[in-house]
């Protein structure tokens, strides 16, 4: 019998895994008549297992969609796979199979453990983005983008991973590292394919203050990453040369203390003014340094400002001063001209500059009083002030000056108003094979020709032989790569090289809608119902580059009339890292934790509870092997304490509601209403399921106490109504044991049937409340008393505590105020 009692969390999950399937609970519809939500995890590129971070992640955003259902919500809730990608293709080469077998063994093994987890996926919508059925849409997309001037080809100069032998767009370079293989990234010229994200950068910027659900942390990262500025454009004309150098800058108020300029060191003119100078070598050798540096490094304050003179000069077209050109590291090509006015007087990496290289501070703004002097200066002046040494401007605020600077700018066609982004158009072609082909036929005659529709998709030739790491096989397909054109009907090229896989998973979350559809991207009906994600969860590392694709991605597919959504996630929670002896678990590091092993162990909601109970969402976790042995204890004692009294709280007085409560009934069923409140608001507040579960575990605490050996009939309904309840409130936790005792305790329906538990206000009430009692504003004493006691009373009370006679003896009473159950303030004379 004791062992029929035991928890065994392996022939519990097998037991409603299976039930869960074979009854499709999880599968929806669109359904006009119910509130829709969804929810939506990051889909995992299939590597072969899934680590402690996808189950951390897959486990929060399964709370939440448990929780609506409980709500009454029509939830979807879909997994699918980000299947293409150079790792899949470099382990496929290293393993000597080929990255479609390699991908698809990953996504049935990798299936296989979320199952085990007992996720509620509808996994009828399950998608892989290696299906030509998913990127013929893709490559339809782009066709259409093409048309519209969205996508274009040129030669320019790009980021290369020489051991991947693929380029890397801005975004995938993390401290001038490949963000995949870590390897030093390069400069190196080749002809590319862009999609136009800039035609979108004022709105992509102005949406991140229309969205309140996303952490402000991630809509600052996208706003600089952005990164509006209005300023003006001028021409400097290049001494002795027909050359001029256009800058760009916000600053135009200083531009009269201009004192050298600054050419990033990939600007077109840096090796060309130096050509045959005896600054050259020197020039080149600083070029070829500065191309193997991060940009971002360059340009942080805490960097060395550093730069080579190349030799020429250029003039200053506001007062003809003749000023020298240098080529700077904090200057990049990507931002605004790729070249910078200098003025060191009041700009602090200008100032670090000129004092390094002993070129001249012009001071050209006074502060309101006083008077700089430049010998005198150690730092920039970047206050407000007054315009000296500026010509006809002189004696100007310099705010005020600003736009007056801009109007003669104009006026004298030194140049033009402009307004900059650092935001570059999305590079996404790749010289790899595992990738969805660029739907392009290159024809000699007739140029760049889209594929037209009905000759979608370009499909990926699985035959391919794949040996060599980085080199794709595409080019010397015969069948892949030569094609009539689609216009002339001549020989031509199909493009070789495939999409970023960015692309892909910028409109994943669309395609759940309708996954089945093979007509079109997905059925308008089911966008206008499921869209926007209501709820979408994953790592703050995607901050940038994912989020800021999906955003471009839902606003071309509205203007290209797919639908009427402006954003694609309503909410954003970007959870914390899995932090295992002080660092993030990695394989590299050998701080890993098998999540298979501890689901043999301890079963799947122990795994999925220590997740969810060790910190907030938003923290990183910290791995404890103590604390998951403590979820599994805790788990067991839910199980014990139904499961031991079962009989007595399935007793039919246990069941009937009784007409009078014993004083330990009512306490019990005032904590029982207290959690639900507790539970339901740190879910709702903040996601915050620490803190619930912790409630939880209070009131289990409070039911071992129980004395359940009287004839107080009363208590075992309360009991079994706490029982209940705990198990509707904990099953978005885990779900397979709160299955298991919702039926010990007689239901014959899914507790994900029931409805969210709801508390009376009434019951969450405290009887007692505690008085602070100050005497000449010194807390004194705290009275717990009846909650609403008269002021009489309350003074009373108060008078006769020896702690506060202590404090009044012999002394008058001046005053006495009563805060109604929080405070009496006591004066008296001194």
């Amino acid at each position: 019998m004791t062992e029929l009692l035991k928890y065994n969390p392996a022939a519990i999950e097998a037991k409603w895994q299976k039930k869960w399937e074979e009854s499709k609970l999880f599968n929806v519809t669109e359904d006009d008549s119910r509130k829709k939500y969804y929810v939506l995890e990051m889909f995992p590129y299939p590597s072969g297992r899934i680590h402690m971070g996808h189950v951390r992640n897959y486990s929060i955003g399964d709370v939440i969609a448990r929780y609506k259902v409980l709500q009454g919500f029509n939830v979807l809730h879909p997994m699918g796979w980000d299947a293409f990608g150079m790792p899949a293709e470099n382990a496929a080469i290293a393993h000597k199979t080929h990255p479609a077998k390699w991908t698809r063994n990953n996504i049935d093994y990798m299936r296989g453990e979320l199952k085990r987890l007992g996720f509620s996926y509808d996994w009828t919508r399950e998608l892989a983005t290696c299906d030509a059925d998913y990127y013929k849409h893709e490559q339809q997309l782009f066709t259409k983008m093409f048309k519209r001037g969205l996508v274009y080809k040129k030669q320019s100069f790009v980021n290369w991973c020489e051991p991947c032998q693929t380029v890397l767009a801005n975004e995938q370079v993390e401290d001038g590292l490949c963000w995949r293989c870590s390897n030093e990234v390069a400069k190196k010229e080749l002809e590319q394919w862009f999609f136009k994200i800039t035609d979108y950068a004022d709105e992509l910027l102005e949406f991140c203050d229309k969205l309140p659900g996303w952490p402000e942390r991630v809509l600052t990262m996208q706003k600089n990453w952005i990164g509006r500025s209005i300023g003006v454009e001028v021409d400097f004309p290049v001494a002795d040369s027909d050359l001029s150098i256009k800058i760009f800058t916000t600053r135009q108020d200083t531009i009269f203390g201009a004192t050298f300029v600054s050419l990033a060191p990939e600007h077109p003119l840096t090796m060309k003014l130096c050509a045959g100078k005896e600054e050259e070598a020197s020039v080149r050798e600083f070029v070829e340094r500065m191309s193997k540096e991060d940009k971002a490094t360059r340009t942080e304050d805490a960097n060395e400002k550093e730069g080579v003179f190349t030799g020429a000069y250029c003039v200053n077209p506001f007062n003809n001063n003749k000023i020298p050109i240098y080529t700077a590291n904090f200057v990049l090509m990507d931002y605004g001209t790729g070249a910078i006015m200098a003025v060191p007087a009041h700009d602090q990496r200008d100032f670090e500059f000129a004092k390094k290289y002993d070129i001249p501070i012009n001071v050209v703004i006074q502060p309101p009083e006083g008077n700089i002097e430049a010998a005198e200066m150690t730092e920039a002046y970047l206050k407000e002030g007054v315009l000296h040494n500026s010509g006809e401007f002189t004696g100007i605020k310099n705010s005020d000056a600003l736009p007056k600077i801009a109007d003669y700018v104009e006026n004298n066609g030194l140049g033009k108003r402009q307004v900059n982004y650092r935001l570059r158009d999305w590079g996404i072609s790749r010289q790899r094979y595992w990738g969805s082909p660029i739907p392009i036929i290159n024809c000699d005659k007739c140029g760049a020709v889209p594929v037209p529709d009905s000759d979608l998709p370009v499909v990926l030739p699985l035959d391919a032989n794949i040996e060599t790491v980085g080199k794709s096989p595409l080019p010397d397909i015969e069948e892949f790569a030569n094609v009539k054109c689609p216009k002339c009907g001549g020989d031509a090229k199909r493009e070789a090289d495939t999409m970023d896989t960015f692309v892909e998973s910028s409109w994943y979350f669309a395609r759940y809608c309708s996954p089945q559809l093979a007509s079109n991207m997905f059925d308008e009906d089911a966008t206008r119902y499921w869209m926007s994600v209501d709820q979408y969860i994953g790592g703050i590392e995607h901050a940038i580059l994912h989020l800021l694709y999906s955003r471009f991605f839902t606003k071309v597919l509205r203007d290209l009339g797919y639908w009427d959504v402006d954003e694609p996630f309503k909410n954003l929670l970007t959870q914390g890292m899995v932090i295992k002896d002080g660092t993030k678990m990695s394989k590299s590091k050998g701080n890993t934790v098998d999540p298979s092993a501890l689901i043999e162990k301890y079963g799947a909601d122990t795994t999925r509870l220590f997740t969810l109970f060790a910190a907030p969402p938003e923290r990183d976790l910290d791995w404890n092997d103590k604390g998951v042995e403590g979820s599994f204890r805790f788990i067991s004692r839910i199980h014990r304490l139904v499961m031991e009294n079962l009989e007595l709280i399935s007793s039919p007085a246990a069941i009937q509601t009784p007409d009078e409560l014993s004083d330990e009934a009512k306490a019990l069923r005032k904590a029982t209403h207290k959690t639900i409140k507790k539970v339901s608001d740190d879910i709702n507040d903040s996601f915050h399921f620490n803190t619930a579960i912790s409630a939880v575990m209070e009131l289990v605490n409070k039911l071992y106490l129980v004395n359940l050996n009287s004839d107080d009939s009363s208590i075992r309904w309360a009991l079994r109504t706490a029982l209940d309840n705990i198990i509707v409130l904990m099953s978005p936790f885990i779900p397979h044991v709160c299955e298991e005792l919702h039926e010990k305790l007689g239901h014959d329906t899914s507790v994900t049937k029931r409805q969210w538990p709801k508390y009376d206000p009434a019951f969450v009430v405290d009887d007692e409340v505690t008085i602070v009692v100050q005497i000449n504003g010194k807390v004194r004493d705290k009275l717990i008393i009846a909650k609403d006691s008269s002021e009489d009373v309350v003074r009373n009370i108060a008078l006769a505590s020896e702690k506060v006679q202590k404090h009044i003896d012999g002394k008058e009473i001046k005053k006495m105020v009563y805060i109604t159950n929080r405070l009496l303030s006591i004066v008296v004379t001194k």
